[in-house]
């Protein structure tokens, strides 16, 4: 008995490794389908482009999918063993918003924007956590890029405790593009970063964006350079910094404060 069970352990574990995640698709015809029944798409990858494979990175550039190139190591490890024929989509959690949606739901609200800028967080915990910030915050909604960064994936919604269902966000194909986009709708931008202005000393009291980079690099020089302001936490103990989350929720709680009390900080 016991050398049965013995057995069954390492089949089951095998047949748990070839489970795919519940938002991975790979094989050409799964994803073409995919790509035509307008489900929400965070991006594709492919190990090179022949063949049917070309049809297919037409038919997402035109559905505005992001096509990422990869290689055929990196799809096994994707696909856990299933015949992926040189391609693998990752589904998002949900639909993605544009920048102008954000906007659009400030103005109904009647309140001045408050917007999160992701430039470039790779961890799924990190972003929906920060997810969560913004929601609790009542942020308008999140800005993420295609490109480098973690997009809508399931460990990101769980992250979020179910805060995204609730949260704008937006994907965008350039970032600092975009802060200059916000600043050119009057929003004024501020990127988070270690030598800024102390952040209870700025002036929140205005249409604003929050930027905050990445775990390892934080805000990148052009990006950096595009925003209207820099502003930091002071530290005050042995550690020099805080985990990209942890800001969101102290700047934001901040932020959302002040724009709620006209700059007093006092709720009437």
């Amino acid at each position: 008995m016991q050398d049965n069970n013995r057995r069954r352990k390492p089949e089951r574990a095998a047949r748990e490794r070839r489970e795919l995640p519940s938002n991975v698709v790979v094989g050409r015809n799964a994803v073409m389908e995919l790509v035509k029944s307008g489900a929400p798409v965070d991006k594709i990858l492919v190990a090179g482009r022949e063949g049917s494979i070309t049809a297919i990175v037409a038919e997402a550039k035109k559905a505005g999918i992001t096509v990422v190139d990869s290689n055929t190591e990196s799809l096994d490890r994707i696909a856990r063993g299933e015949h992926h024929q040189g391609i693998a989509a990752m589904v998002a959690e949900k639909a993605y918003a544009t920048v102008d949606d954000i906007l659009a739901i400030a103005r109904e609200r009647g309140e001045r924007p408050l917007i999160v800028v992701c430039d470039g967080i790779e961890d799924p915990h990190n972003l929906g956590a920060v997810i969560r910030c913004a929601e609790c915050a009542g942020a308008h909604g999140v800005i993420i890029p295609e490109r480098r960064a973690c997009g809508l994936t399931p460990a990101v919604t769980k992250a979020s405790a179910g805060a995204i269902l609730h949260v704008a966000v937006a994907k965008v194909a350039n970032i600092a593009n975009t802060v200059e986009n916000l600043k050119e709708a009057g929003i004024w931008t501020f990127a988070a970063e270690a030598d800024g202005q102390d952040y209870y000393e700025t002036d929140w009291n205005l249409p604003c964006a929050i930027v905050l980079g990445g775990e390892d690099s934080g805000v990148s020089r052009l990006v950096r350079e595009r925003c209207d302001f820099t502003v930091s936490i002071p530290m005050f103990g042995k550690v020099n910094s805080l985990n990209v989350s942890t800001a969101a929720s102290v700047l934001l709680c901040h932020a959302a404060r002040m724009q709620r009390t006209n700059g007093t900080g006092h709720l009437r």
